[in-house]
């Protein structure tokens, strides 16, 4: 089980990507089309490091959906690799079976 502040903490994060998204796509779209060294360039650039550093998608961790766990993620359930391997056995997982060779 994760620490609870630690999954606050990255609610908060996913709620400040949310709310800063269009602002920064306006802003990287404006970098990628001026001209580099012009005017509107060098604002946009200074307008997205303004931007908190949380609004960040790349700052973003995926972590388990049930207790928080951010190591041995598996996209596919959105479990951890253990809670993957709980749910499984329970045949709680949809499409899941149990390998036989």
């Amino acid at each position: 089980m994760a620490k609870q502040s630690l999954v606050a903490a990255e609610q908060r994060r996913r709620r400040l990507v949310e709310r800063y998204a269009e602002r920064r796509i306006a802003l990287k779209d404006v970098i990628r089309t001026a001209e580099p060294g012009s005017v509107a360039h060098a604002a946009a650039v200074r307008a997205l490091s303004r931007l908190p550093r949380d609004s960040s998608p790349v700052r973003l961790r995926n972590r388990d959906q049930v207790d928080g766990r951010p190591r041995g993620y598996l996209r596919k359930t959105g479990t951890s690799r253990i809670r993957f391997r709980e749910l499984a056995h329970r045949g709680e997982l949809p499409g899941i079976r149990k390998a036989s060779w």
